[in-house]
């Protein structure tokens, strides 16, 4: 099995943001974060995710998702996303990261657990440290699609 720890971070929601990753399979390790200039955290919790499935090279292993995220978490075990996009994510936020989520997780075997988010969960608090480090980066990127949304 494919372990996946994800978190997303945002300083004043909007504002800088990053997301955090460690990838475990085996004794293999690697750990994967990025930040951006103007986000929110929810895009950030879900970039994190997509991010880490889009990393991975094969699609024949079954794959666990921890994230401290009601936001992703609920969305996908309690199936709103499928109802979203049969309505065409009509009045929902993040449509883009949304459509990109689904078309990577269609094509794996994911299971997603929520964890409690800074309650000592060593991994989680990894990603938590990766995100929050990249949202406060030098280089931080532009996040298209938040800013795209908000000049339209």
């Amino acid at each position: 099995m494919i372990t996946i720890f994800t978190d997303g971070a945002a300083k004043g929601n909007p504002g800088p943001g990053g997301y955090g990753i460690v990838l475990r399979f085996k004794e293999l390790r690697k750990e994967l974060s990025a930040g951006f200039r103007l986000t929110t955290n929810n895009r950030m919790e879900l970039l994190a995710v997509i991010v880490a499935l889009e990393t991975l090279q094969r699609n024949d292993m079954p794959i666990a998702v921890y994230s401290d995220s009601k936001y992703v978490i609920d969305a996908v075990n309690k199936g709103w996303v499928f109802g979203w996009e049969k309505k065409g994510f009509k009045d929902k936020k993040n449509p883009d990261l949304w459509i990109r989520f689904l078309r990577i997780y269609r094509q794996l075997q994911v299971k997603f657990i929520w964890v409690k988010g800074h309650a000592g969960h060593a991994e989680n608090e990894r990603c938590d440290q990766l995100a929050v480090a990249a949202s406060e980066g030098t280089l931080l990127l532009i996040d298209e699609g938040y800013e795209r949304s908000k000049n339209s």
